[in-house]
């Protein structure tokens, strides 16, 4: 079967192209094609939707923690095995760091060469959604967006006023109008959607967007617009390392409260060496015998309660970090290594490796881009690297009874832990608000293997 593939984009975010993203994905699966999906940009809650959809790992490509050599080698790479390729972008198609759109999901999608399928949202329009779409067409000519799917309509006579419209005025064909739903399929929080690993009843609603789909797409006319993916004389990057004396066990901790990992950042650890082990931290009672531990960010805060009752857990993690065990964590991962976290007016105990109490905001306090170099020594890190990262977070940093010395990183953009900085260390532990992609930063798995080594 011919490899194709498209970029899923809309016109903001709320648009509806997760809804389409994950409907479409699932809906393929649901027909026999093997599908994997990527998304465009620091982003892991739609990536485990896109996961789950497709049975596959999910892939992240953004332009900005990547360069464009290694997105190219990732995506042609981590497609080989596919028949249909589904790119989710983010926010709107041409919305960037700059006026210029840099590090837009138009921008991944010429990089690519895939053609677009364009999702808009037609809430209390007709008419005016021909304008937005013929804009867009205009705006870019090098984006080669070849359909639209309408969402949120209302009527039949919106769904035909504005399918007429578009074709009249644009020359694209309007491959479907999903239409608006009584229950909000992805319900929203503080943080964007909620994760599948806490939304009850995930597969259901897997199979409640496949027949959306099914029912308001035309999904033969989708495939049609899809674009051959070759690559085939791509320089592949990603083979596993040939010669690895002994592997080293890395405890992952993924459960409601710790989601967020890339798969590359796990796919990196494995190649360098690493035997992954997952390990739920709200279930389990004991850390199993492991060379390092990896805690990725999430909830921490959803889960507050779970994880300060599992004591003896939380006790091992601190065991484990008084006795020298190499333990890397990102923004949750940091939360839960601290003191305390308090919540409305109750305070909930965590592992106390660092002496910080966490509070929650209704606000984000970072979110964005990160960039930081690393000014002292460290466990995982070179001294003078600089690296690209991202935050997104509502925590707060109500006490710290650290010293200056325990944080190693400055940020050069973003606002990291504290002052400007990020980075706490002890022993060999190394926790930071700032998440990292290894297909950006490729010192990063072979840092943290290495020391696990030791």
């Amino acid at each position: 079967m011919e490899k194709k593939g498209l970029v899923v984009a809309g016109l903001a975010g709320g648009s509806g192209k997760s809804v389409v993203s994950v409907g479409l994905t699932v809906a393929l699966t649901r027909h026999g094609k093997n599908v994997v999906p990527f998304k465009k940009g620091p982003d892991y809650i739609d990536a485990g939707w896109l996961q789950l959809a497709a049975g596959n790992r999910c892939y992240n490509l953004d332009p900005y923690l990547m360069s464009r050599d290694t997105i190219t080698a990732s995506f042609y790479h981590r497609s080989q095995t596919a028949e249909r390729i589904v790119v989710e972008g983010n926010r709107g198609i041409f919305d960037g760091v700059n006026v210029e759109g840099g590090y837009s999901t138009a921008d991944l999608a010429v990089m690519l060469d895939l053609p677009v399928l364009l999702v808009v949202n037609c809430t209390k329009t007709t008419r005016t959604v021909a304008a937005m779409v013929l804009g867009c067409v205009q705006f870019d000519t090098r984006v080669n967006i070849r359909g639209v799917v309408l969402n949120q309509i209302g009527t039949e006579r919106q769904r035909r006023l504005v399918t007429e419209s578009v074709e009249h005025y644009t020359d694209l064909p309007v491959l479907g109008a999903v239409p608006r739903l009584k229950r909000d399929i992805f319900p929203m929080r503080h943080l964007g959607m909620i994760p599948h690993q806490e939304y009850v009843g995930s597969n259901q609603a897997l199979d409640f967007l496949a027949d959306l789909i099914e029912e308001n797409v035309d999904l033969q006319r989708v495939e049609r617009i899809m674009s051959p993916v070759s690559g085939s004389n791509y320089p592949i990057k990603y083979g596993r390392a040939s010669c690895i004396k002994k592997k080293v066990r890395i405890g992952v901790l993924q459960d409601a409260a710790f989601q967020f990992y890339y798969s590359e950042n796990l796919e990196a650890l494995e190649r360098a060496g690493g035997e992954l082990v997952y390990i739920n931290a709200l279930k389990d009672r004991d850390l199993p015998e492991l060379d390092g531990l990896y805690i990725g960010g999430g909830f921490p805060e959803t889960s507050a309660k779970d994880l300060a009752a599992n004591g003896r857990f939380r006790a091992a993690v601190k065991n484990g970090a008084e006795a020298g065990l190499p333990i890397y964590a990102e923004c949750g991962g940091l939360i839960y290594l601290g003191r305390s976290i308090v919540i409305g007016d109750k305070e909930y105990p965590l592992t106390d490796v660092f002496p910080v109490r966490f509070g929650m905001s209704e606000k984000p306090q970072a979110h964005g881009y990160s960039i930081f170099m690393v000014e002292k020594e460290n466990p995982f890190y070179p001294v003078g690297l600089e690296v690209k990262g991202h935050e997104f977070r509502y925590s707060t940093v109500l006490d710290w009874q650290g010293s200056d010395e325990q944080l190693v990183l400055k940020m050069k953009r973003g606002k990291g832990f504290l002052s400007g900085r990020d980075g706490l260390t002890k022993k060999n532990v190394f926790a930071l608000y700032t998440h990292v992609h290894a297909d950006g930063t490729s010192e990063w798995a072979q840092g943290f293997v290495d020391r696990c080594r030791l």
